[in-house]
């Protein structure tokens, strides 16, 4: 599973719209000019945010778009989830027809990933997106770690 930049632009231009609704409707060209992102493809992602109700369109002079629900009860999985990005990492699609119509060995694993994936995602809301409030995971640095030992000679792993 991999987030593409559909899913990527999704967040970033929903968390510069939140950011800056309280001064009315924002355009999808400021977004554009402000986040960099092509105003024909925010136009297509907006269009399934609308259709998601996350989004909601103002017409006319001094329109543009706004949030439809609180920032608060706006999810990062609501956003990823509403423009089709696909959180499977599965190559089955969860259908568990993996291998010849069977569960592949690794299915439970993928299939678990996913949940935590979603999980954590369903878990961010734009609010604490827009507040600053995401921090780094200290965790991480076991990540950091298993790489650098990935790459030592095995005596020197077993010094450690």
């Amino acid at each position: 599973m991999r987030l593409t930049t559909k899913g990527r632009f999704a967040v970033t231009a929903m968390i510069d719209l939140a950011s800056r609704q309280g001064d009315g409707p924002v355009t999808l060209a400021g977004i554009a000019e402000r986040q960099s992102i092509s105003l024909s493809y925010l136009e297509q992602l907006f269009g399934k945010l609308r259709r998601h109700k996350l989004v909601s369109s103002v017409r006319g002079p001094g329109g543009g778009y706004r949030l439809a629900r609180a920032m608060d009860e706006i999810t990062v999985a609501d956003i990823i989830i509403a423009v089709d990005e696909p959180l499977d990492a599965t190559q089955c699609g969860g259908k568990e027809n993996c291998h010849d119509d069977h569960v592949c060995m690794t299915h439970h694993l993928w299939s678990n990933l996913n949940q935590r994936i979603y999980a954590y995602l369903d878990s961010v809301s734009l609010e604490a997106l827009v507040k600053r409030q995401v921090r780094p995971d200290p965790d991480m640095t076991v990540l950091k770690s298993v790489r650098r030992r990935s790459r030592m000679p095995v005596h020197e792993i077993a010094a450690i």
